[in-house]
């Protein structure tokens, strides 16, 4: 099967690559158990300007995509097709790492389970980050020749979104502390040169705004307010402000 069918956009173009991509199905992961390699899934779609970017950089030069077809059963999934599948996998990469978004790049056993995945990767390293190259050849070497490891990341992950849903369930009052606590870990990751939390690629978090100008009004702690304002006047002088019709996009 091939994405040649597919209706998306956004599939329709992964069918032009290089990479032979598949669907998101049962004959992937089948494929994947029969010949015993890791499943690649991205998860992206139109709309998305890091998942174009990586499309262009790795996903259409042939040598990466050879490494890809040796290597994986690569699949390609349209977010907002099928949202279900993107927040499985999203969950998974984010108790991982630390981190979600799109592009979503995540490895998978041949049962669907994710034992490695990031975002964005670079052609070459840079960012802060691993080039894609590398992370093919490492990922592929760790489920060849260390298959424990891998497994033993898969545990991991399931014990940790076991210990999440548990969490979110349990009833509590929110106290004090814990609204200090929350404060500090935004504080430890704001970028006081670019404003924004944590390193590139960032993206807007309007909830962590909303909650830290609370905080602000509640507790008069002036550098709450100072990390939304000098996020906020960076978007404004950045390429997400709408020059034009006003606004922020993403």
């Amino acid at each position: 099967m091939s994405l040649a069918d597919e209706r998306s956009p956004f599939l329709q173009h992964g069918a032009q690559q290089p990479v032979r991509w598949m669907p998101f199905g049962e004959a992937a992961f089948q494929r994947a158990a029969r010949e015993d390699k890791p499943i690649l899934l991205d998860i992206g779609a139109v709309w998305c300007h890091w998942c174009h970017v990586m499309d262009r950089e790795s996903y259409e030069d042939h040598d990466t995509a050879a490494l890809i077809n040796e290597l994986f059963v690569p699949v390609k999934v349209d977010r907002d097709e099928r949202p279900d599948v993107d927040a499985r996998y999203q969950r998974a990469v984010q108790t991982l790492v630390g981190q979600g978004g799109w592009p979503l790049t995540a490895f998978l056993t041949p049962d669907g389970d994710v034992f490695y995945g990031g975002t964005y990767f670079p052609p070459v390293d840079g960012y802060g980050r691993p080039s894609f190259r590398r992370v093919l050849g490492e990922v592929a070497r760790i489920w060849k020749e260390e298959r424990p490891r891998a497994l033993d990341a898969v545990r991991g992950i399931q014990e940790r979104l076991t210990s999440y849903a548990q969490a979110e369930v349990q009833p509590g009052a929110v106290d004090r502390q814990m609204l200090s606590s929350t404060v500090e870990e935004f504080a430890s990751h704001f970028d006081f040169r670019y404003g924004g939390f944590g390193r590139a690629p960032k993206f807007p978090n309007a909830g962590g705004f909303n909650f830290l100008l609370d905080q602000d009004l509640e507790r008069h702690q002036d550098w709450n307010r100072r990390m939304v304002l000098e996020t906020l006047r960076a978007m404004a002088r950045g390429g997400v402000y709408d020059q034009i019709g006003g606004g922020f996009h993403r």
